[in-house]
């Protein structure tokens, strides 16, 4: 069978795929397809449903936007109302025993004395720090120290990073800080710690939606419903990418060529598999991934409960853990974000276990009605932070109880358990380093676009809204050499409202 030709290929209908595909198929000015090794689109922003009936996603995943055509693109998919959950970021940290509001360093006005004194101090010399400084911090371990001091970096920045991200800060750099980290004023803690205040909510995510139905990955899937079916080839996994040739071949023996290809496979694992190119360029491409791109696994753990969502609970929506009482570094209360994202009350479920499994099994193991809600955990993983994966589950649930999420006779009716390898993008060291001598080779040399959250590796741009237009401004550099300002200038982007692209009805 000939090969399809197409002028620009898209590997992948995650977001980013779907962001060149959308773009494609808005201009129409080039023939194009798409190919996704998985039945259906969503990528790293699915949603898995449990037997019972709980929806998990793949992920700690919210809605909030940077760009005019994002927005306009997730209209055209969920244009009703009532499509959509709108919410106010309820966010703390759990820190000696106390809900610290988000973000920590600027709320350390309820947490003990002795601490409150310890991070002062710290400011105080972070301050001093700051003004006999004269060269930028080159790892993010010396900006906590320059920005915040001792008694935070002790007490949480450091903790609390090393679950995220399962390497040390000191192994970290900071330009990717952007908006994700906030600096505290130290005016303001003081006068807040002195008068006991608490500071207002604060970053780009404070107000943010949810979908009502189907979680994120429902998203991406009624987005993937906008473009022309016949372009779209699920199931088909690429087996070859033919880099001189510019052909890929299928798991199914088709093959596709192209004149530029678009793609969001991890970018270690497309210089390993890139033939049609010669031995030397691959070697030294192949030995910079693997020196300098550095990524920890993600653990996703999901709870159903059954009864009633507890009042210490409240309206509470991602919370932070940088403790040892626990193995996970966030929680999630997933039904909070949309009643859909449990069964209804009505639907009948037998107790799996006790939260403390030390009170023996449920004396009743007929199925009862709910009502119920969920959590949502995420637990990182690397050499340097090893996880049992055998007991993870229990080890989960236990740090629940430990941190009262859950109390020790909460009935559980379900469980979910996923791995992902990759699961974050490490900012190391050396990332963007090897991000220089790895993807304008690919560029120039092979017409090989690499974008996404692992295509690209850039953290700081990896949400829906950079990851999905990370694709679209792929296209326009693909087809009309147009800069690609979320991959090349993430401060940029993110300290804006972006409306040069709007999606033509």
């Amino acid at each position: 069978m000939p090969a399809q030709e197409v002028d620009v290929l898209v590997i992948g209908a995650g977001p980013t795929g779907l962001g060149a595909a959308k773009r494609l198929n808005q201009l129409k000015s080039a023939s194009w397809a798409l190919v996704d090794a998985n039945e259906e689109a969503g990528g790293l922003a699915s949603t898995d449903e449990t037997s019972e009936g709980f929806l998990f996603d793949v992920g700690g995943h919210v809605i909030f936007s940077h760009y005019a055509y994002f927005d306009d693109v997730l209209k055209q998919a969920l244009p009703k109302p009532e499509d959509w959950y709108e919410h106010q970021r309820v966010s703390y940290v759990r820190s000696r025993d106390v809900w610290v509001p988000y973000p920590y360093q600027n709320n350390i006005s309820v947490i003990p004395t002795d601490d409150q004194v310890k991070c002062i101090e710290g400011m105080v010399d972070a301050a001093e720090l700051r003004a006999r400084a004269t060269a930028a911090p080159k790892t993010f371990d010396e900006w906590i120290m320059r920005m915040m001091g001792q008694g935070l970096a002790d007490i949480f920045m450091r903790p609390y990073n090393f679950k995220v991200w399962a390497v040390p800060t000191t192994l970290m750099q900071c330009k990717w800080l952007g908006e994700r980290v906030a600096a505290p004023n130290l005016k303001t803690v003081i006068s807040n710690t002195l008068t006991k205040k608490v500071a207002g909510n604060w970053g780009p995510n404070a107000t943010f939606k949810f979908p009502a139905r189907d979680g994120t990955g429902g998203i991406w899937k009624a987005v993937a419903k906008t473009l022309p079916q016949d372009k779209l080839h699920f199931k088909q996994r690429v087996t070859k990418v033919d880099a001189d040739g510019h052909m890929v071949h299928l798991s199914d023996g088709s093959e596709i060529r192209y004149k530029h290809l678009i793609t969001t496979m991890g970018l270690d694992y497309l210089v390993k598999n890139l033939d049609g190119i010669d031995h030397a360029t691959k070697d030294l491409l192949v030995k910079t991934a693997k020196d300098k791109l550095v990524y920890s696994s993600t653990h996703v753990i999901g709870i159903g409960i059954r009864g009633e969502l507890p009042n210490r609970i409240g309206d509470k929506c991602w919370l932070y853990f940088p403790e040892d009482d626990c193995p996970f570094y966030r929680a999630t209360i997933f039904s909070n974000y949309s009643p859909y994202n449990c069964p209804a009350s009505d639907k009948a479920l037998p107790t799996l276990q006790y939260a403390d499994p030390s009170l023996g099994q449920p004396s009743n193991s007929e199925p009862q009605k709910g009502p119920y809600w969920s959590l949502m955990m995420e637990v990182s993983e690397s050499h340097l932070k090893p996880v049992n994966h055998e007991t993870l589950l229990a080890d989960t649930i236990r740090g629940c109880v430990n941190t009262q999420l859950l109390m020790p006779d909460s009935e559980i009716v379900s469980t979910y358990h996923r791995t992902f390898t990759p699961g974050y993008p490490t900012p190391s060291l050396e990332r963007d380093e090897a991000l220089q001598e790895i993807l304008p080779v690919l560029l120039e040399r092979f017409q090989i676009l690499s974008r996404g959250r692992f295509g690209s590796w850039k953290y700081e741009v990896g949400n829906q809204d950079h990851s999905f237009m990370l694709g679209v401004e792929a296209v326009d550099r693909a087809l009309f050499g147009a800069p690609e300002m979320t991959l090349d200038s993430p401060d940029f982007v993110n300290g804006r409202r972006n409306t040069e692209r709007r999606l033509a009805e």
